[in-house]
C-alpha cells in the first residue's frame, strides 16, 4: 500500500479489546496494530475509517452503521465462535470479510462440563462456602461418585465426544443421542448410541447437553423430558441456554426428583437479578452450581483464538482466501450475478433436508450421505457450481451438533464433506425439450445408505415405488432473484424460505377444517403465521421424474391429481412461515387434537 507522498504504508489494525498478545505478535510483523479500549460507540464510529482490519471480542458492537463508516475495512475478525456481535448481512452486502474462530475453545468447554459435573457430584461450592464461613459440614455434604454411572450426552459433536472421553477415563458408562453421529466413531470411543431421547434420558444418572440452538432444539429438556429422568439424577447445561426450560428445571430442583443442575448458560446473560425471577431462584438454588458462561475462559483458549483470528487477519489482507469465512461463500465476480440467488437456495434446500427429513426419532428417516444435485436450465452452463457444492454442504451441516460454530464456505466445503463422508454427485442438464416453466432449476436427491455414490442420472430412472420411498427429493428455483421451493418429495409446492425464520411443516390427511385448527392452536400460543402453503400430493409411485418439468411426469393414472395414494386418504403438506416459539407441547397438541400426522420445524 503506497501513501500519497510514495511512501509505503502498512495495512492497520483496531483492537479495541483485549487480545492475547501473541496473536498480535503476528501482526505487528507486517501491520501496523493499533490497541485502543475502553472506546464509545460512537468514537469507534469517528475512528474506524483508517483501518483496513477490526478485531473484537464479544463486548465490541460491530453495527451496520459502523461498517457503512468503515471505508477501508476490509475484515472483521471475532476473536471467539459466536458473531452475535457483528451485523454479518450488513457486512456480507459492503464486502466485509467476517472470520471467527470455531475450535479454539472446544477442549476449554470440555474440561468446564468435567469441572462442574464434579463439582456437583461432590458438592465442592456448597462445600468451599461453608468451610470458608467457618463450619464443618462434613455429614451435609456427603456427595456420589461418578466411576460406574451412566452418563447420557445429547449432541455427540466435537465438545460431546472429547467429554464422553473424559467420562470414560473416569470410568463412567457413557450413552448418547444424536441422529447425525457416527456409529463407527461412537464404537471407537466405547460410547453406546440410542435413536430417542426418551431411550436415553431414564437411563442417565448425569446428563449433559451438547447441541446448538435450534428451533428445534430450544426448550427441548422441559417438564415432560425432565420427567423422564430417574429420581435423583443430575443434569448439566455447557452448550446453549434456552436448550433447557428454566421454570421446568427449577421445579424439579424443588420437588427433589433432580438431586442437582450445572449452569453455565442462561437464557439471558446475565441473568436478571430481580430476585423474583426465575433465573435469579435457578442460580441461588442450594442444588444449582451456576457459572458465568466460564466454557471458553481459559489463557489457552483465548491464545488459540487469538493466534487463529490473527493469522486469519493476515492470509485476507494478503489476498488470500480465509478458512473461517462467517459470510456466504466467495463467489467470483464474472459469475456473481446469476449464482447469487442460487447460492441461498441451495443452502436452504440443504437445511431443509437436514431438519425436515432426517427425523432423530426414526432409523429410517436418519442422515443420509449420498446426493445427487442437479442443475438444469442456465446453471447447466455455469463453467463452475463450486459455490452452490459449498451452500449445499453449508445447509446440510449447519443444524447439526458437530458442525455448530464451523463456519462452511467455498474453502472448507469439500473438506468438511470427505470428513463427514457425504458424496455429492453434480450433474448437469441442459433440458434441449425446453418444457422447463423455470429458466434454472435444482433438485437435491437424498440416496438410501445402501445406494452407491456413483449413480445413474436420475433423468433415466423411473422412480418406483419402493424407490420413491427410499429417496428424498427437494426442487427448487429463483424468480426475481427470490428462492422457491416447488418440491418437496411427493408434494407440489410454491413457497420462498427467505419469507420466514422458521418453518412449520405440518404433514396431514387433506381433510376439511385442518387450516382452521391448526390456525387456532397457533393464534392461541401467540405463533403469528406469515404465510401458509398447502401442498398436494402430486408425486406418486409409478410416476417419472423428468428434468426441466419440476413436476410430475403422470403415467397411466393421468393429469389429474391422485385421490388415493397406496390406498390411503389424499395426503397434503401444510408449510407455514412463522414467527414466534412453537413449543413442544404445541406439537404435541397439532399431533393430536390438530389432528396433524407429523411435525417438523426449520429453523432457517
Amino acid at each position: 500500500m503506497s501513501g500519497s507522498n510514495g511512501t509505503t504504508t502498512r495495512p492497520k489494525v483496531l483492537v479495541p479489546e483485549k487480545l492475547s498478545p501473541d496473536g498480535l505478535a503476528l501482526l505487528s510483523k507486517t501491520l501496523e496494530v493499533h490497541e485502543k479500549k475502553g472506546l464509545t460507540a460512537d468514537q469507534l464510529i469517528e475512528i474506524i475509517p483508517e483501518y483496513d482490519a477490526l478485531l473484537v471480542r464479544s463486548e465490541t458492537k460491530v453495527t451496520a452503521q459502523l461498517l457503512q463508516a468503515a471505508k477501508n475495512l476490509k475484515v472483521v475478525a471475532r476473536a471467539g465462535v459466536g458473531v452475535d456481535n457483528v451485523d454479518v448481512p450488513a457486512a456480507t452486502k459492503l464486502g466485509i470479510v467476517v472470520v471467527n474462530s470455531p475450535q479454539g475453545n472446544i477442549q476449554a468447554a470440555a474440561e468446564h462440563t468435567i469441572a462442574l459435573l464434579m463439582s456437583m457430584a461432590r458438592n465442592i461450592p456448597d462445600g468451599c462456602a461453608s468451610t470458608k464461613a467457618g463450619k464443618w459440614e462434613r455429614s451435609r455434604l456427603v456427595g456420589v461418585e461418578v466411576k460406574g454411572k451412566t452418563l447420557g450426552v445429547i449432541g455427540l459433536g466435537k465438545v460431546g465426544l472429547i467429554v464422553a472421553r473424559m467420562a470414560r477415563g473416569l470410568g463412567m458408562n457413557v450413552v448418547a443421542s444424536d441422529p447425525y453421529a457416527s456409529p463407527q466413531v461412537a464404537a471407537a470411543n466405547n460410547v453406546t448410541l440410542v435413536q430417542t431421547l426418551d431411550e436415553l434420558l431414564p437411563q442417565s444418572d448425569f446428563l449433559t447437553i451438547h447441541t446448538p440452538m435450534l428451533a428445534s432444539t430450544k426448550g427441548m429438556m422441559s417438564t415432560t423430558e425432565l420427567n423422564l429422568m430417574k429420581p435423583g439424577a443430575r443434569i448439566l447445561n455447557v452448550a446453549r441456554g434456552g436448550i433447557i426450560d428454566e421454570s421446568a428445571l427449577l421445579d424439579a430442583l424443588n420437588s427433589g426428583h433432580l438431586a442437582g443442575a450445572a449452569i453455565d448458560v442462561f437464557t439471558a446473560e446475565p441473568p436478571t437479578k430481580d430476585p423474583e425471577g426465575t433465573a435469579a431462584k435457578l442460580v441461588a438454588h442450594p442444588r444449582c452450581v451456576a457459572t458465568p458462561h466460564l466454557g471458553a475462559s481459559t489463557v489457552e483458549a483465548q491464545e488459540n483464538v487469538s493466534i487463529d483470528v490473527c493469522e486469519q487477519v493476515l492470509d485476507i489482507l494478503s489476498g488470500a482466501m480465509p478458512r473461517s469465512a462467517v459470510n456466504a461463500p466467495i463467489i467470483l465476480p464474472a459469475e456473481y450475478k446469476t449464482l447469487q440467488p442460487f447460492v441461498k437456495l441451495v443452502e436452504k434446500i440443504g437445511s431443509i433436508y437436514t431438519q425436515h427429513f432426517s427425523n432423530p426419532s426414526s432409523s429410517a428417516n436418519a442422515f443420509r450421505n449420498t446426493f445427487d444435485l442437479i442443475y438444469e436450465g442456465e446453471l447447466s452452463s455455469m463453467t463452475s457450481t463450486k459455490p452452490l457444492f459449498a451452500a449445499l454442504i453449508k445447509g446440510l451441516l449447519s443444524p447439526i451438533s458437530d458442525a455448530e460454530g464451523v463456519n462452511i464456505n467455498i474453502v472448507n466445503a469439500e473438506q468438511l464433506a470427505k470428513e463427514r463422508g457425504i458424496f455429492v454427485n453434480e450433474q448437469k442438464s441442459r433440458d434441449p425439450s425446453g418444457t422447463s416453466p423455470y429458466s434454472s432449476l435444482v433438485t437435491l436427491v437424498a440416496r438410501p445408505p445402501s445406494r452407491p455414490s456413483s449413480v445413474s442420472r436420475i433423468a433415466t430412472e423411473d422412480v418406483k415405488s419402493e424407490k420413491s420411498r427410499s429417496q428424498h427429493i427437494i426442487s427448487g428455483y429463483c424468480s426475481d432473484n427470490r428462492p422457491f421451493i416447488s418440491r418437496l418429495d411427493r408434494f407440489s409446492t410454491s413457497f420462498s424460505p427467505a419469507d420466514a425464520s422458521t418453518l412449520l411443516i405440518c404433514h396431514n390427511y387433506d381433510a376439511p377444517g385442518k387450516i382452521g385448527t391448526v390456525g387456532s392452536i397457533l393464534g392461541r400460543e401467540s405463533v403469528n403465521i406469515n404465510f401458509m402453503s398447502v401442498a398436494p400430493a402430486s408425486y406418486g409411485p409409478g410416476n417419472k421424474f423428468e428434468p426441466g418439468s419440476g413436476v410430475a411426469t403422470p403415467d397411466a393414472v393421468g393429469q389429474k391429481r391422485r385421490d388415493t395414494l397406496d390406498g390411503a386418504e389424499k395426503e397434503a403438506l401444510m408449510i407455514l412461515g412463522v414467527d414466534g416459539e412453537v413449543k413442544h407441547e404445541v406439537v404435541k397438541e397439532l399431533i393430536g387434537a390438530g389432528g396433524v400426522l407429523s411435525v417438523s420445524l426449520v429453523n432457517l
